[in-house]
């Protein structure tokens, strides 16, 4: 797109920053009627009522809107009412400034400073060394990814943070596993492969705990061991396996797009949790029956006792939470925010940590988050791995990916680029599934709808994102610059859409709601492809194919920064 730089920077007629139109409105709104509370301006639902819209709460509306009509706002085109809804059209020349606009900030279109200044961490996904990384761990990552991105994007300096649980019971059941099937013990093969034998010993190992009480007592031994360091033949095998699984995550966070800056482990966060609880028992902590609790009741009625330290003086996972959260300010020094993301089932007992710490350190109390998604189902319902009845993330986004490269093989890639369009595109099915309701609630992935280039689906908006990169390579090859300015009378569905993506950007960040980004990109996309459907966009015959091309440009870079913020790649080709 370089031309289009050049041109941009040739032809920059004063565009106006359009995200401030809204607040332009509320302040004539404020001072025609002389109102002192604040109110909300909306889009109305349907862009034939208009393109922004108050609610008139006064006695009468006819009279506040003939106000506003006397007073018209520089700006406002029109102004009708339908019952208290009092609707404001913006002009033609609005809708072409947003274009210019959209193309002079490209890549940055969207970006805002709420967060400037501020350092914030988001910790996430969260898969466990010797266990299998299942499809809940692509829920958190998709939605710690997609929270990162649009935190970055609002001016914040992000740390993404993964904590791994690579000690306890689950681990002992991994190794018990390994040493009764030696087979699986293999060092040949990719890490997925190795670390797919790993999960197989760890279910063994699971039933076995639960079947058989020989089997419950040496694994309990195992554990033991594995804590005191103290046998060489389970520290080489927990070595092993600690690095194998680790590194099949690293291979999946790479397909994923996530890359992590801090890794922390369950192992040292015990000792350091431990050490707070002791040295605040009895001003915070408990003791009762050789354990030490924290009785969060007494501070909130909503919350109840939890046990941090138990009667055989271990750490439990609430005490090892409290040592992860202060290692998280002493590594992000002078920290603003510190998210995490965790599964709804995990809200209760952070809620007790959050206030114990509060206690501790009562600085800490505003500057933590914690954020809850719900599970993903399939047909067959909820999935655990504790009786290998899991359906992994590996190989969900394997399934995904292959059905994707059967639809693509047929249209001109090389194998390298075939296989990167298809995990890129499986990547999209998932995740906009995730991310396209509100993150608290349970979801049910259905495969074949979330594979479509039609509908509401990843690959539909990846699609339509390359159908306006095939316009724009017809208008370069036939040398039809981007006009802002040539535009017609008549305003495009699609215009009244591209200039509130800042937002919908804001929504989500302020709120931390990435399916607001992902529902606005439904509506472009479809808007566009009913745009490109009805016109001929590249065409030198046409006065106005110049202004076309520039909208062509302006949805494919608010689509592209769509994307990027559901950390969804944006293809040229599909």
């Amino acid at each position: 797109m370089k031309f289009l730089k050049l041109f941009v920077a040739r032809d920059a007629r004063g565009a106006r920053d359009i995200n401030k139109m809204q607040q332009e409105i509320k302040n004539w709104i404020k001072k025609i009627l002389k109102m002192e509370e604040d109110f909300a301006l909306v889009h109305p639902k349907d862009i034939k009522n208009g393109d922004y819209t108050f609610i008139s709460d006064s006695k009468n509306p006819e009279e506040d809107s003939e106000k506003l009509k006397k007073n018209k706002l520089t700006g406002i085109d029109k102004i009708e009412r339908a019952g208290r809804f009092i609707n404001f059209y913006l002009p033609r020349e609005f809708f072409s400034k947003s274009i210019e606009e959209i193309l002079n900030k490209a890549e940055n279109f969207g970006r805002n400073d709420i967060l400037k200044g501020k350092k914030v961490m988001v910790e996430y996904t969260d898969p466990n060394p010797f266990k299998p990384f299942h499809i809940g761990h692509l829920m958190s990552n998709a939605v710690g990814e997609s929270i990162s991105r649009l935190v970055e994007f609002s001016g914040a300096k992000v740390a993404r943070a993964n904590y791994q649980g690579d000690v306890g019971l689950h681990v002992a059941k991994a190794v018990y596993g390994l040493l009764q099937n030696e087979k699986l013990q293999s060092k040949a093969g990719s890490h997925s492969l190795q670390a797919g034998n790993i999960g197989r010993a760890y279910v063994y190992g699971a039933e076995g705990y639960e079947d058989d009480e020989n089997a419950k007592k040496e694994i309990d031994e195992i554990n033991k061991k594995i804590y005191a360091r103290n046998d060489e033949k389970i520290n080489e095998i927990y070595q092993w396996g600690f690095d194998v699984t680790m590194e099949a995550f690293e291979d999946l966070y790479k397909i994923l797009g996530t890359k992590f800056d801090f890794y922390f482990l369950e192992s040292q966060m015990a000792s350091i949790g431990k050490e707070i609880v002791r040295a605040n028992t009895g001003k915070v902590f408990e003791e009762s029956d050789d354990a030490v609790v924290f009785k969060a009741e007494k501070y909130d009625p909503k919350l109840h006792t939890r046990v941090f330290i138990t009667s055989a003086n271990l750490p439990t996972y609430e005490t090892k939470e409290l040592g992860l959260i202060e290692e998280k300010f002493k590594t992000e020094p002078n920290m603003d925010l510190s998210i995490t993301i965790t599964a709804n089932e995990q809200a209760d007992y952070m809620r007790v940590v959050a206030k114990a710490l509060s206690l501790i350190h009562p600085d800490f109390e505003n500057k933590m988050k914690h954020i809850t998604h719900g599970m993903m189902r399939l047909a067959s319902g909820k999935m655990g791995s504790r009786k290998g009845n899991v359906i992994t993330g590996e190989s969900l986004l394997n399934e995904v990916r292959d059905t994707i490269l059967n639809k693509i093989i047929d249209r001109g890639f090389s194998p390298e680029d075939e296989e990167k369009v298809a995990t890129d595109v499986g990547v999209a099915a998932i995740k906009y599934s995730i991310l396209k309701q509100a993150i608290g609630g349970d979801i049910i992935f259905d495969f074949e709808k979330s594979i479509s280039f039609e509908g509401d689906s990843g690959p539909y908006l990846q699609y339509s994102y390359t159908r306006a990169n095939s316009v724009l390579d017809k208008a370069q090859k036939e040398n039809i610059l981007p006009d802002p300015h040539a535009f017609p009378p008549e305003i495009f569905e699609i215009e009244k859409m591209l200039y509130k993506f800042p937002e919908v950007v804001s929504r989500s960040s302020s709120f931390y709601e990435p399916h607001h980004i992902a529902n606005y990109l439904i509506e472009i996309a479809r808007s566009f492809n009913s745009f490109y459907g009805n016109n001929l966009i590249a065409n030198k015959d046409d006065k106005n194919s110049p202004y076309k091309v520039a909208l062509t440009y302006a949805f494919a870079f608010v689509m592209k920064n769509g994307l990027h913020l559901l950390g969804i790649e944006a293809p040229k080709k599909m």
